[in-house]
């Protein structure tokens, strides 16, 4: 008897220790990122993500390009990776400014590469950071979300990509604490990402001759009923398992 109570005691005294771990874990994970963020916009970095800054130092850039073509991209590709990683905004304009120097194809490619590749930063470090400390104290709700989107996880990954109805960060945040695989992580999201960052290259690459010409640049004027309704239709073709499935469930269940 007095080792049952002292083996309650034991455990009882385990779990004030086990919620302060995870508390210091999320504040931990919280305050790397504000850490970093607050990093960016401190040193002004921000000044430098946008169309702006790519109209200035427009010159000096194709020059580098020209000259040290591979060394500049592989920057790129470090340079978008660490934007993503850290959750700044301004991925758009990166696409843009990789369409503009070094063209719609390569610029893509690079782009994809580099957003692929802070993404997976992202989810990584919030899952090794964080591990199941949130959803340990969310409870069964949680759970029964988690194993939803696990079982969907590719069609509702590549639904958010193509249809960015909810920012880029989150996406990779939420991916990670709801234990998504990272394989399927990491092929939805190189593969939903593509279509926008043709569009946004494509814009890149044909920003040019309206710089050249002194005219205004507006990414927003990428956003057109053309440009637009393709990506819902993608979108809605990566739902369409999911909703097929659930239909056929319900079907099934009202036969019983």
């Amino acid at each position: 008897m007095q080792q049952q109570a002292a083996d309650r005691s034991d455990g009882d005294s385990s779990q004030p220790a086990s919620g302060a771990n995870r508390l210091i874990r999320i504040f931990a994970v919280i305050g790397i990122l504000a850490a970093a963020l607050l990093a960016f916009f401190g040193l002004g970095l921000n000044d430098y993500l946008t169309i702006d800054a790519l109209s200035d130092n427009r010159t000096w850039l194709l020059q580098q390009v020209a000259d040290q073509r591979w060394l500049v991209a592989l920057i790129f590709v470090a340079v978008y990776a660490a934007a993503v990683a850290v959750s700044v905004p301004g991925a758009a304009i990166l696409t843009i400014a990789g369409g503009f120097l070094f063209g719609v194809v390569q610029g893509s490619i690079l782009a994809v590469t580099g957003a692929t590749l802070g993404a997976l930063g992202l989810f990584l470090f919030v899952r090794i950071g964080l591990g199941d400390s949130l959803t340990a104290r969310a409870g069964s709700s949680v759970e029964k979300l988690r194993r939803g989107f696990q079982e969907n996880a590719l069609g509702y990954l590549l639904f958010l990509r193509l249809l960015p109805v909810a920012p880029f960060w989150l996406v990779n945040i939420a991916a990670a604490l709801l234990r998504v695989p990272l394989r399927i992580f990491a092929l939805a999201t190189a593969v939903g990402i593509i279509p926008g960052s043709l569009v946004y290259s494509s814009f890149g690459n044909g920003i040019g001759a309206l710089i050249e010409a002194g005219e205004e640049v507006n990414p927003g004027s990428i956003l057109t009923p053309e440009i637009v309704l393709p990506l819902v239709g993608l979108a809605a073709l990566a739902l369409a398992p999911i909703v097929y499935k659930k239909v056929r469930g319900a079907r099934a269940k009202g036969a019983l």
